[in-house]
């Protein structure tokens, strides 16, 4: 382990897939980076899985995508959209950079991955450390934070830039005082499992009037299965029995998936989620930052918080390396990026439409990720060329070196991460 020292130029708080990748960027570009995690290991954790084109085109630049292949993650390459029982959409996936398709890692790997590569870029890793509060200079910006180890003893360290990355209950959000920009309600009831032995025919994305079904191809030849609707419907359509409710909403659509649901009994435990409201807060302030669900929470019923949360990764990495202290440019990026995804997620999310409304929202939706690829391009350049090319265009210096904790893939495995 190397010498600890109590100032870095960034500290992240929350080591998934938008802190871990806002570490890898950073890192990359000659920075001292410190991620912390309350966790003690990177285990799995709620998810759809499904990555979204812009989602891919991140993790190509990450430079981790071969290696989410290599663990036995297929390619999708293509998506189905189901509009009731007559009206189908098939969309053939084009291959992207190292992409052959699109991908739904499961976050057991995702997450794990993107540590690892934050280690072999020069970051830090501290699992089972909390943090309690930020610390201010006299200025009222904020320089760093207070942390509670894993053996008890507090700490702190001193920072350019704290980046909340702590999910949608984000404590660092708190201590910064970020404010809510917007707040939606609404929201998706869904139970969710995962089932052996289904054909890997891409995405398939089925809806009715008041329900969803999602069939997503994931890591180790498994699929993710999914059905939401209305909280105030959910016991109703698949509450008291979520197996048999799962098979009879699927039924119409994959009768015989259906059937074969209900004799495999799943692969893994049926996990509910009531939903959550959404929101959006203020991503940047003076010496801080939101990422991913600290920053912006929208439902799972567009897939696209992972995707999101490597796009804030981008964004905010792309900025501050760019000399932006003010972080005045990631803030007016995302709000021009975000808003649109978040309005569009919610709306579907309500099931306040008929299926010709949906097409309309999906079809804004497919346009509004086109904004996010063509931001990619234009700030990020490609992993093979990052290091050389940001560290070129960056005069801040790296600051003192150390780990908090754990800095090797030996400490990261020890940690917990399954």
């Amino acid at each position: 382990m190397r010498e600890m020292s109590d100032t870095c130029d960034v500290l992240i708080v929350g080591a998934r897939c938008a802190g871990a990748a806002t570490a890898i960027l950073l890192a990359r570009a000659g920075l001292d980076v410190r991620l912390v995690d309350h966790a003690p290991g990177i285990g799995d954790t709620l998810s759809t899985h499904a990555l979204m084109r812009p989602g891919v085109a991140m993790l190509d630049r990450l430079g981790v995508l071969p290696r989410i292949v290599e663990a036995g993650t297929p390619a999708v390459t293509r998506t189905r959209f189901a509009y009731g029982r007559l009206q189908t959409v098939d969309i053939a996936v084009k291959p992207m950079g190292t992409a052959a398709g699109l991908y739904a890692p499961r976050r057991y790997l995702l997450d794990r991955l993107l540590c690892e590569a934050a280690l072999a870029e020069g970051a830090s890793l501290s699992l089972g450390t909390r943090f309690e509060t930020v610390i201010r200079d006299r200025a009222g910006r904020v320089a760093g934070a207070e942390l509670r180890l894993h053996d008890g003893s507090s700490r702190t360290l001193k920072a350019s830039l704290v980046v909340g990355a702590d999910g949608r209950n984000s404590h660092v959000a708190q201590a910064v005082g970020a404010g809510t920009i917007r707040r939606d309600p609404r929201r998706a009831a869904m139970v969710f499992g995962y089932f052996d032995g289904i054909p890997n025919e891409g995405y398939r994305w089925l809806f009715d009037e008041g329900l969803q079904l999602g069939l997503i191809p994931t890591t180790g030849g498994r699929h993710c299965v999914f059905a939401a609707c209305r909280p105030s419907e959910f016991q109703e359509r698949l509450g008291d029995a979520p197996l048999f409710g799962l098979a009879r909403a699927l039924s119409p659509w994959a009768p015989g998936i259906a059937a074969d649901l209900i004799r495999s009994a799943g692969a893994e435990r049926l996990r509910r989620f009531a939903g959550a409201p959404g929101h959006i807060r203020d991503c940047a302030g003076p010496g801080w930052a939101l990422v991913g669900d600290a920053g912006c929470f929208m439902d799972p019923a567009t897939a696209h918080g992972m995707t999101e949360a490597l796009l804030d990764a981008g964004r905010l990495a792309s900025s501050w390396i760019a000399g932006q202290e003010t972080l005045d440019d990631y803030r007016d990026r995302r709000r021009a990026q975000v808003g649109t995804i978040f309005a569009i997620t919610q709306r579907i999310a309500s099931f306040d439409w008929n299926l010709d409304d949906l097409t309309a929202l999906h079809r804004d939706l497919n346009e509004a990720m086109r904004s996010e690829l063509a931001d990619i391009d234009e700030n990020l350049p490609p992993a093979s060329l990052a290091t050389s090319a940001w560290r070129a265009g960056s005069d801040r210096p790296a600051a003192l070196g150390g780990g908090i904790a754990a800095d090797s893939l030996g400490d990261l495995a020890r940690g917990g991460i399954s």
